[in-house]
């Protein structure tokens, strides 16, 4: 409904796709087919939230990112929490289902090294044609959630 009416009103769209990756791509052509130019905008632009965790190794992306994987499965199971310190082999101890429901929930996320966030991030530019990425950078680590942030920066072409 909001990309519809961002569409109606000629405003810009922000899609959020670290909540519900599966509707992104329905969402952003469904915005873009019933926009109507106005006096912000003559044409549409699309913002793509997309959940990071960028460190120097993948390996240590990964263990960064169980602190998201903690978060999504207390979302999964209704118990809520504050953002948990990292856990080593947090995802592997998960069952089956619950590491499913992680990574349909994190479809979209880019954990991983200098060039995997780089790659990944050019994909997601070139699969949604986004104007614009937002990075949702949940590190428990304020210094290590900063560095990420500084790693995909120094990926993304200017």
């Amino acid at each position: 409904f909001s990309g519809q009416l961002a569409a109606q009103r000629g405003l810009p769209y922000a899609f959020a796709s670290h909540f519900a990756p599966r509707m992104l791509m329905q969402a952003i052509e469904l915005y873009r087919s019933t926009f109507v130019p106005s006096a912000v905008l003559s044409k549409p632009r699309v913002v793509v939230g997309v959940p990071l965790v960028a460190a120097p190794t993948d390996d240590e992306a990964q263990f960064l990112a169980s602190s998201i994987f903690q978060r999504v499965s207390g979302i999964v199971r209704g118990e809520r929490k504050a953002l948990q310190p990292p856990l080593a082999g947090y995802l592997e101890s998960r069952d089956h289902q619950e590491r499913a429901a992680i990574a349909d929930f994190l479809a979209m996320a880019v954990i991983g090294s200098p060039a995997t966030v780089a790659e990944h991030l050019k994909k997601i530019v070139d699969v949604t044609e986004a104007d614009e990425l937002m990075l949702v950078c949940d590190i428990f680590d304020t210094q290590l959630r900063l560095r990420s942030l500084e790693i995909a920066a120094a990926a993304m072409p200017a």
